[in-house]
C-alpha cells in the first residue's frame, strides 16, 4: 500500500441518452459492424477471462494506465456509474495483470456490467465469483504497481480501436465492439436493415441456398 496516491487527470464527459445503449443491447455484435462498414472490433486475440461470462452492453468508462500500473484504474472506480464499462488501456503490457477479482467486485458493486483491457487480469477463480464479464488478452497472477501517472476519461487507443468515454461498448461470443457516441444515431438507423437481410439470408439458407443472393 502506498500513503499518499499521485494524482491522476481526470476528465469529465457526456454519457449518451439511455434509450440509444437500450436499443443496442442483444444486438449481434456482426450487425453493429456492418452498420459501421466493416470495422469497429478489437483485436481478436482478446478473450473473457471466464468462458461463460462474455456478453455485455453498456457506456465505455476510459482509463490509462499504462505498463505494470493500475492506480488509474482505482481512480477510475470513482466515476463509475451503473451501466458503465471499464476500458483500461495498458499499453498492451501484458507482463503482469492490471486488476483482479477485489476491484472489479467494486466495480460491479458500483453498477459497472463489463471491463475490457488490452492487458491481463489475474484471480480467475474470484473473477468467476464476481461475474462482470472481463476481456483481457490473457491471464496471470503477477500483479501491478500503484504509482501512477494515468488518466480517466481521456480517448484511449485499444486493442487497434480508439475508445472515448461515452461510447458504447458491446461484447458477445465473436469479440467486443466500439461504437462512437457520435455514430450512435447513424448505427441504430442502419440496423433494421441489416436485421431484415440477415433475415431474408437465413431464411434462404434453411430453404436450400446454395449461393448469395447476389450471385445470379
Amino acid at each position: 500500500m502506498i500513503d499518499e496516491a499521485p494524482p491522476i487527470q481526470t476528465d469529465p464527459f457526456d454519457r449518451p441518452d439511455p434509450a440509444w445503449v437500450v436499443q443496442l443491447r442483444d444486438t449481434p455484435t456482426g450487425f453493429l459492424v456492418d452498420a459501421m462498414g466493416g470495422s469497429g472490433a478489437l483485436d481478436f486475440r482478446m478473450a473473457p477471462a471466464v468462458a461463460d461470462q462474455y456478453a455485455f452492453c453498456g457506456v465505455a468508462l476510459t482509463c490509462h494506465t499504462g505498463p505494470a500500473d493500475n492506480l488509474a484504474l482505482i481512480h477510475a472506480l470513482e466515476v463509475v456509474q451503473p451501466g458503465d464499462v471499464i476500458v483500461a488501456a495498458t499499453d498492451g503490457f501484458t507482463g503482469c495483470a492490471v486488476t483482479g477479482d477485489l476491484v472489479l467486485g467494486m466495480a460491479r458493486n458500483r453498477g459497472a456490467v463489463g471491463f475490457v483491457t488490452d492487458g491481463c487480469v489475474r484471480d480467475r477463480v474470484g473473477l468467476q465469483r464476481v461475474g462482470l464479464p472481463a476481456w483481457a488478452m490473457g491471464v496471470t497472477p503477477n500483479s501491478p504497481h500503484r504509482s501512477g501517472p494515468g488518466t480517466v476519461g481521456r480517448p484511449v487507443v485499444l486493442g487497434g480501436v480508439p475508445v472515448c468515454s461515452g461510447d458504447v461498448v458491446v461484447a458477445d461470443l465473436d469479440g467486443v465492439v466500439v461504437v462512437p457516441r457520435a455514430r450512435l444515431t447513424q448505427v441504430i438507423a442502419r440496423l433494421p436493415a441489416i436485421r431484415e437481410a440477415e433475415a431474408k439470408a437465413d431464411e434462404a439458407v434453411r430453404q436450400g441456398a446454395v449461393r448469395p443472393g447476389f450471385l445470379r
